[in-house]
C-alpha cells in the first residue's frame, strides 16, 4: 500500500483569528485538486475559527500540543477532548521547541501519544537531534531513544493513524536544511528501527515527514526520496502562496 503524502503547516505562535481565517479562505480554492493530505496546526485560540473556515474542504486543522490528562486543575493546559471539540483533527506532539523550552520528556510525550490515541486524534510525533549531538555522532542514538520513549508499549493497531516527523533541531528556523540524501538516510534508519521493534508491516505503512527549513525551493528534491512521505513546515507555511506552491509542487 502506497503511503500518503502529507504536507503539514505548523504555524507556531503566529496568526490571529482574522489572519488565520483569511489564509484558509484564500488557500482552499487554490488546493482543492491537490493529491496530498493538507494539514494546518494553528494556535489554540485560532483552532475553532480555522476549523469552521476549513469545514467541507480538504484542509484539516489540528493542534500543536495537548495535555496528557483528560481534565483537572492544570492551569493553562488544553485536553485532547477540548482540542477535538474545537475542531482539531490531529495533534503535533514532542516538537523540539516543546522539549527544549518546556522541558517535555520522552515519558511525558509517551503519555500524550497514548491520550491522543484513546481520544482518536491522530498524533504526529516529532523527533530530532541537536547540532551538538549530530557533530558528536550521536544522531541515531538520540533518535532511537526518542522513538523508544514515545512509542514503547504501543500495540500494532495503535499505529494506524500515527505519523512521525523527523526535524533536525539544527535545521529548524535556521535556514539550514539536511540534504535530501542525509534526510533520506535518517528516515530509512527510523523506518528500520520501527520494523525491528514493532513489525515490517507497521514500518512500511508509517508516514515519516521531514521538517527543518522546508520551502518551495527544496521541497521537491526532499519528497523524491523513497522514505520521505511529506513535510512538516514552519515559517514557509505562514504565506499562502508559499504553502500553496509546496502543496501543489
Amino acid at each position: 500500500m502506497a503511503r500518503p503524502i502529507i504536507i503539514a503547516g505548523n504555524w507556531k505562535m503566529y496568526k490571529t483569528i482574522g489572519e488565520a481565517v483569511q489564509f484558509i479562505q484564500d488557500l482552499i480554492p487554490k488546493v482543492k485538486e491537490a493529491s496530498c493530505k493538507i494539514l494546518i496546526a494553528p494556535s489554540f485560540t485560532v483552532i475553532a475559527s480555522s476549523a469552521t473556515a476549513a469545514k467541507g474542504s480538504n484542509v484539516l486543522i489540528g493542534g500543536q500540543n495537548m495535555s496528557d490528562v483528560d481534565e483537572g486543575a492544570f492551569t493553562g493546559e488544553v485536553s485532547a477532548r477540548m482540542l477535538k471539540d474545537a475542531g482539531g483533527q490531529f495533534v503535533i506532539l514532542g516538537h523540539s521547541e516543546r522539549r527544549s523550552h518546556f522541558k517535555e520528556t520522552d515519558e511525558h510525550i509517551h503519555h500524550k501519544i497514548k491520550r491522543a490515541i484513546v481520544e482518536n486524534i491522530p498524533p504526529i510525533l516529532c523527533v530530532g537531534e541537536s547540532e551538538k549531538e549530530r557533530s558528536m555522532g550521536q544522531s541515531d542514538q538520540v533518535l532511537k531513544k526518542q522513538l523508544d520513549g514515545a512509542l514503547n508499549g504501543l500495540k500494532s493497531e495503535e499505529f494506524k493513524d500515527l505519523v512521525i516527523a523527523y526535524e533536525p533541531v539544527w535545521a529548524i528556523g535556521t535556514g539550514k536544511t539536511a540534504t535530501p540524501e542525509i534526510a533520506q538516510e535518517t528516515h530509512r534508519m527510523i523506518r528500520q528501527h520501527i520494523a525491528e521493534h514493532f513489525s515490517d508491516s507497521i514500518a512500511e505503512n508509517l508516514p515519516i515527514l521531514y521538517g527543518g527549513s522546508v520551502k518551495p525551493a527544496n521541497i521537491t528534491s526532499i519528497l523524491l526520496q523513497p522514505d520521505i512521505d511529506g513535510a512538516l513546515i514552519g515559517g514557509a507555511s505562514l504565506d499562502v502562496e508559499s504553502f500553496t506552491q509546496m502543496v501543489l509542487r
